[in-house]
């Protein structure tokens, strides 16, 4: 997602036009971003010229992958929204979390992902330095803004679920709609705020990445460690009061689900981003290329669509639901 990392990827086959544009550009924004002690043309190209060219058809593999993800996450993730609208077992600040994370991933499929194949695809379409770099910004702005509510949603569902746990009858007196909807708001501001900063200060947004991401992971770490812990030892009390029975108590049982639901879509968060975050932490030492950021933001883009399946597989109201919406559809 790096902006001059874009230009210096995508801009062998542009026309010389952009050689130009881009020490214009480079001079007035490198002061701003993570690139502040480049000074010269030679400092970002390496060689002064747009000569490194990527691999044979990488462009054109990873954007069929992209219009082909774009595609699965907007279909997969409107059908989620539908399924949620219809049931009715999830408890509603839940079933608002998940919302909020599914109307995150259907706008990476509608909007986001196309804007990247769009610059993936950029030497081919022999799009203008100004086209170029304002899809480049927007791109940029609503991706960060979209992960970054995707991070911060998933992250509090794993608090919620501990608070479930730990408050037992007093959790919906506590975790209400009405106060979920203001924590999901002050996600998408922060969230908006980081994609505005990111076009402008790059080293503020790329800091302020670093200490969000580890923190949610780390709160979510501790969140179902804290699960796993209280789950064993009431299992235990379970066995002592139940000595003759087999069965688990069937709220015990349905909480597990709800938790083991949770835990793959957060499992799937930070495979899809940890390859992306490494790839920060290279190209800010000096290290990366354009197959690893091709890869790895593509990866980020993969868990808008992998969500929608994480959902049908581990919630059993939701897959029926998504069923029956789809049997609808063919009717």
């Amino acid at each position: 997602m790096m902006c001059y990392a874009t230009y210096e990827i995508l801009s062998p086959t542009l026309n010389y036009k952009l050689n130009e544009v881009f020490f214009q550009l480079t001079v007035i924004f490198a002061p701003t971003s993570i690139f502040g002690s480049l000074k010269t043309m030679e400092d970002i190209t390496r060689d002064g010229n747009f000569t490194s060219k990527p691999l044979a058809g990488v462009n054109e593999f990873f954007s069929a992958l992209n219009i082909i993800l774009s595609f699965t996450a907007s279909l997969g993730n409107a059908l989620i929204l539908i399924a949620l609208h219809k049931v009715s077992s999830i408890h509603p600040p839940t079933k608002l979390f998940f919302r909020c994370l599914a109307v995150t991933d259907l706008s990476v499929g509608l909007f986001v992902q196309p804007l990247h194949v769009t610059l993936i695809l950029s030497p081919l379409i022999k799009m203008s330095v100004k086209e170029l770099f304002m899809i480049d910004r927007v791109r940029d702005a609503l991706g960060w803004c979209l992960c970054g509510v995707s991070i911060l949603t998933s992250t509090a569902i794993s608090v919620d679920r501990l608070l479930a746990l730990l408050l037992g009858l007093r959790y919906r007196h506590v975790v209400t709609l009405r106060r979920v909807r203001v924590v999901i708001f002050f996600f998408w501001l922060i969230s908006v705020s980081l994609g505005a900063i990111r076009n402008f200060r790059s080293d503020i947004a790329l800091k302020a990445a670093s200490t969000l991401l580890p923190l949610s992971l780390v709160i979510s770490i501790f969140c179902y460690t804290r699960i796993f812990f209280k789950l064993r030892h009431q299992q235990v009390q379970v066995t002592q009061v139940q000595a003759n029975e087999r069965e688990i108590p069937v709220n015990m049982a349905r909480y597990r689900k709800s938790v083991s639901s949770v835990l793959w879509v957060q499992l799937a968060l930070v495979a899809c981003y940890a390859p992306w975050c490494i790839a920060v932490v290279l190209y800010v030492n000096g290290i990366g290329n354009y197959v690893v950021w091709i890869v790895t933001e593509t990866l980020v883009y993969l868990n808008s669509s992998l969500n929608p399946i994480m959902y049908c597989w581990k919630i059993r109201a939701v897959r029926q639901a998504v069923k029956d919406t789809i049997r609808q559809l063919n009717c």
